[in-house]
């Protein structure tokens, strides 16, 4: 039986860049995660709700850097009126980007959040927007991150799968967590 949720009028794409989905460096379920966040992307936009693209500036020399191979995003955006990119700095979405605002302006009241990395970037942001008083869902197979080093004499390595759960976990009982993308629902602001 499938989890249905009620429909979000928003989808938050959070720094899926070629550096974190693409090549070597790649987060280990980079193929799952793009398999999943591409058609979020497709049925957000054919329901006429507003999509927006964040994209991670990085430190110089980091794969995520401004005009580093990696920095660019990797799936197709179609700028418009209901799809943007909003760059950002660091880890919260809402932080000094204006999507807040954007958002309201728009008329968004819920929003499902996807992307990398889970225990950065995703659950600032889906934090945030919980702090907002948006409605908030959380597809578990459109997340994803790295595997966590092993911290000698402290714990072991923890793979990523068991981090994108925690990071869930560590966002409370106010985030609406589905199983799979495929069960988010759509619909225009």
């Amino acid at each position: 039986m499938r989890c249905m949720v009620p429909p979000v009028e928003a989808l938050v794409v959070v720094d899926v860049q070629s550096a974190f989905v693409s090549g070597d460096e790649a987060v280990p379920a980079a193929v799952e995660l793009l398999a999943q966040v591409g058609p979020l992307i497709e049925r957000a936009r054919a329901a006429g709700a507003f999509v927006v693209h964040l994209q991670n500036d990085g430190e110089p020399g980091a794969s995520d850097e401004p005009g580093a191979p990696g920095w660019p995003l990797h799936l197709p955006v179609a700028p418009g009126p209901r799809e943007v990119v909003r760059r950002k700095t660091v880890d919260d979405g809402f932080e000094e980007t204006g999507l807040e605002e954007l958002l309201r302006g728009a008329g968004v009241g819920s929003l499902a959040v996807c992307g990398v990395m889970s225990e950065m970037c995703v659950m600032a942001t889906a934090r945030a927007a919980l702090e907002r008083g948006f409605r908030t869902v959380l597809p578990h197979d459109a997340h994803a991150t790295y595997d966590i080093p092993a911290a000698p004499g402290i714990a072991d390595e923890v793979p990523a799968a068991m981090a994108s759960r925690v990071a869930e976990w560590a966002l409370g009982d106010e985030i609406e967590i589905v199983a799979r993308a495929a069960d988010v629902l759509f619909t225009a602001p």
